[in-house]
């Protein structure tokens, strides 16, 4: 099928990216962390994945490969479809997902918009081993311990603000500090830059 496109980005929002090659428009719905990587780009090349179903068919673009083989173990899944893939991969980065699935932190999971107990669960239950078959020489495996900053973004992210505006307002935030804050008091800031 369509193993990817290159093009220039004619048009560029958080859902969706139209990628004009040589005259021909392709629209790819792509996830938030697609998003942040192709923003104020003029051009570039995306991994795609054909989605077909009874009644549409749909192209999905992802900035790496590694984003693609995260959208395709997460839509194996029962009960997670593409569209639904795709917020997870908004919600948190795909190496950030896979530290939560290997880890077993299904409140992580359950801090992204649209996922439920039972779908983190069954994240953790059907794709545990195979990402540690296939991501054991990642970094993003091994325990970190995480930042006041990286729980301010995930705070916001579970208010259902997209990962990409989290960080940035957050990034800002602590920029405009002279001194450390604890999360809270970071939180608290950053909703008022909204």
């Amino acid at each position: 099928m369509i193993a990817f496109v290159r093009g220039n980005f004619a048009m560029v929002t958080p859902q969706r990216v139209v990628v004009d090659v040589n005259g021909v428009g392709y629209e790819l719905h792509i996830s938030g962390h697609t998003y942040a990587e192709i923003q104020g780009k003029g051009s570039g090349q995306l991994f795609t994945y054909l989605h077909i179903t009874e009644n549409a068919q749909l192209l999905y673009g992802f900035s790496t490969v590694g984003e693609k083989e995260l959208f395709l173990q997460l839509i194996s899944i029962s009960g997670v479809g593409a569209n639904t893939a795709r917020m997870i991969l908004s919600g948190m980065r795909p190496e950030e997902i896979i530290r939560a699935i290997v880890q077993q932190q299904t409140k992580q999971l359950e801090g992204i918009k649209g996922i439920g107990k039972k779908t983190a669960e069954r994240l953790v239950l059907e794709l545990k081993d195979k990402l540690v078959k296939h991501h054991h020489e990642q970094v993003a495996i091994t325990p970190t311990v995480s930042s006041p900053q990286e729980d301010a973004i995930h705070a916001l992210i579970a208010l259902g603000i997209g990962r990409p505006l989290a960080e940035q307002t957050v990034k800002k935030t602590i920029q405009s500090l002279s001194s450390p804050l604890e999360t809270e008091e970071i939180i608290k800031l950053a909703l008022k830059n909204l």
